[in-house]
């Protein structure tokens, strides 16, 4: 089974130890995901896989054989944006733009990670409506880092469109 990567079918065939950060950059050239640490400690290369965000560092390309993948490529376009890059642009949540594509990925899965009732280290209670808090979404948010410290921003943009209910 080929790997869905942001709609389009793809076949993965070479050394089955690469990472999927590297097939998508090098292979497939899609750069927007970015390669910061390598480590999965920076969040950079977060990627949907399924729906649920990954580092894509962590993970090797050839264990997505049937999956879906969306990179920022696949949540928007310039000419037709995602709510949340609309949203990154308008409170200026990306700075030096770098950890933007995983940011905006982690921010899309931890949307719909809340409107499934997950809860997170810092929910009051497990079960019952998640309420995204500032306090909830930093928590939720946590696995990506923006080195230029647009973290307010950040936030803000992410309870834009939560309000919003896109």
């Amino acid at each position: 089974m080929p790997l869905r990567i942001n709609g389009t079918d793809h076949t993965f065939t070479g050394d089955p130890r690469v990472t999927l950060l590297d097939f998508l950059r090098r292979d497939r050239g899609l750069t927007g995901t970015k390669k910061g640490c390598d480590h999965g400690q920076c969040g950079a290369c977060t990627v949907l896989i399924n729906g649920l965000r990954v580092n894509s560092c962590l993970t090797l390309a050839i264990m997505h054989d049937g999956d879906s993948i969306t990179t920022i490529e696949g949540l928007g376009t310039p000419g037709n944006m995602h709510p949340l890059q609309t949203a990154f642009v308008h409170h200026d949540g990306y700075q030096c733009g770098y950890c933007t594509p995983g940011q905006i990925c982690s921010a899309a899965a931890m949307l719909e990670e809340a409107a499934m009732g997950w809860p997170s280290f810092v929910s009051p209670d497990l079960v019952g409506d998640i309420k995204l808090t500032a306090e909830e979404i930093r928590e939720r948010m946590s696995g990506n880092v923006c080195r230029c410290g647009a973290y307010s921003n950040i936030v803000d943009a992410i309870v834009e469109v939560m309000e919003a209910g896109r």
